[in-house]
């Protein structure tokens, strides 16, 4: 059975061992809004609506943002997640060179608009919010919003199986933040993990000292998976949870 098809396994341990109070967010691609609801989303039309990580806030409350190719917000979500360009190609680029100074050189940005990837979905519907079990079939990735002694120890926990000379197991691409979510990974059936929330476009959406760390289904089971045997039981956790005054969170 694919890995995306598998139950959800059983986080209890993992959330414990970070102090999760921020919502853990999937990226849906599914057929049928209804069973992700309360919705929540941008109205119709491009550009239309704020930026997908505006509604962190209706995350913490259990609200699922509902995306289609007809209503995602942003142009560059649309772009990211439904392969809509919404800008000519000349435009973009120096939209995202001479206005943003997103790179050194026109010529550099248009490499990377040339080249880089988008998401193209299988259903009508992407939809990004709380973890729905039940679902986890159309379930394409899974994101903890974390602090930095958070994000220590999902990386820690990452390396925790991989073996020298085998390719980095997190990586931290440069692309909007909605491409972070699923775009950037290249094989959604491999134990994956990438730091994201650095677009700094979408960080004034987010909480100051918050970033995301997004993971394939097979590097969450990966993570959910560490036990006694694991660093969690070892000193250093304990160390700095000590130092923290007993929390990470």
């Amino acid at each position: 059975m694919p890995a995306n098809h598998a139950p959800l396994p059983d986080a209890s341990r993992l959330l414990r061992e970070l102090d999760l109070r921020t919502p853990v967010i999937g990226l849906y691609d599914a057929p049928d809004p209804a069973p992700f609801a309360p919705l929540a989303g941008p109205p119709k039309g491009p550009g239309r609506g704020p930026c997908l990580f505006g509604y962190y806030k209706r995350w913490e409350k259990g609200e699922t943002l509902h995306l289609t190719a007809e209503a995602y917000g942003c142009g560059g979500c649309g772009r990211s997640l439904f392969g809509i360009q919404v800008r000519k190609r000349d435009d973009f680029i120096d939209f995202l060179w001479r206005d943003e100074g997103l790179r050194a050189s026109r010529e550099l940005m248009a490499d990377w608009v040339d080249n880089a990837p988008t998401y193209r979905p299988k259903h009508a519907n992407v939809l990004v919010g709380p973890l729905k079990p039940g679902l986890a079939e159309y379930l394409k990735s899974i994101t903890f919003w974390v602090n930095a002694d958070q994000l220590c120890v999902l990386q820690h926990g990452a390396y925790h199986h991989h073996a020298w000379g085998e390719p980095d197991p997190v990586t931290v691409p440069f692309g909007s933040g909605c491409s972070e979510l699923v775009v950037q990974f290249p094989d959604l059936d491999e134990p994956h993990a990438m730091i994201g929330g650095t677009d700094i476009a979408m960080r004034d959406g987010l909480p100051p000292g918050v970033l995301a760390f997004t993971v394939t289904l097979p590097m969450y089971a990966r993570l959910c998976a560490l036990g006694d045997d694991s660093f969690f039981s070892k000193g250093f956790l304990g160390r700095l949870r000590k130092a923290r005054g007993g929390s990470l969170a």
